[in-house]
């Protein structure tokens, strides 16, 4: 069976809309959760990808994102692997970062619908395609610089980037195909989570959008499991199971 490894950086998102899609194509996921000391995989040897999730802080916050660095690590590991690799807010962020970008404290929120819009470097990607013109939740704290070289696929009216491609098995997103209502007021209740001030405005945007939010993430899985083959299964080591013999 087909199984991904999903890095969840909150109690409050988690892969959302986007797991009835993935289960309905049966690909399956197992979560890993290093916000309270859970240690992420070592290799991509049992997974044929990898997605990360959203989070409450910017990327330069050591104190509450002390394990940003085992991430980028595991997208190396994951990216010189072959495996596909897709980032979702944060997830998007960190992805930027280990593809060369800078990590920035500012702004310190990016939140709300913005008018997705394909840029040269989107031309033929399907996601890119699919989404442009289409108003989409960006959903993140701080930001990332992007480096020489990458241009991004996707932009907002203002000319942020939206969506990266560093290279045909990754994508970084700060839109949320994920999200949902519910999710939003989980994040409002979550102790711990730091949203951003205009979250009950948002909220209820999202209300009024959710069916155009549903028609979104069937269109950012559907363009994603074609251009990255999420329906294939990638060789992965076999697990053994140690048994002792008795008489």
């Amino acid at each position: 069976m087909k199984n991904y490894c999903v890095v969840q950086h909150t109690y409050s998102e988690f892969l959302g809309l986007i797991e009835s899609q993935l289960e309905k194509r049966d690909i399956g996921f197992s979560y890993h959760r290093p916000f309270v000391g859970q240690d992420m995989p070592g290799s991509a040897a049992q997974f044929d990808g990898l997605w990360l999730l959203g989070g409450a802080w910017p990327l330069t916050d050591e104190e509450h994102n002390p394990h940003v660095p085992d991430e980028l690590a595991l997208i190396d590991v994951f990216r010189r692997s072959r495996r596909p690799v897709i980032g979702l807010g944060m997830g998007g962020l960190l992805v930027a970062l280990q593809a060369g970008g800078t990590a920035c404290a500012e702004p310190a929120y990016r939140a709300g619908f913005v008018t997705a819009r394909k840029t040269a470097a989107g031309n033929g990607d399907a996601l890119a395609e699919a989404l442009d013109g289409r108003r989409v939740l960006v959903l993140v704290h701080g930001g990332v610089d992007l480096p020489d070289g990458l241009e991004p696929t996707l932009v907002d009216d203002e000319g942020q980037w939206l969506a990266v491609r560093p290279d045909a098995l990754t994508y970084g997103l700060l839109f949320r195909p994920e999200m949902k209502p519910g999710m939003l007021e989980d994040i409002i209740m979550e102790a711990r989570h730091n949203p951003p001030p205009n979250i009950g405005e948002l909220l209820g945007e999202a209300r009024m959008q959710w069916q155009d939010m549903q028609e979104v993430t069937h269109q950012v899985v559907a363009a994603l499991v074609t251009e990255l083959s999420l329906m294939q299964e990638r060789r992965k080591m076999p697990v053994f199971s140690l048994k002792l013999e008795t008489e």
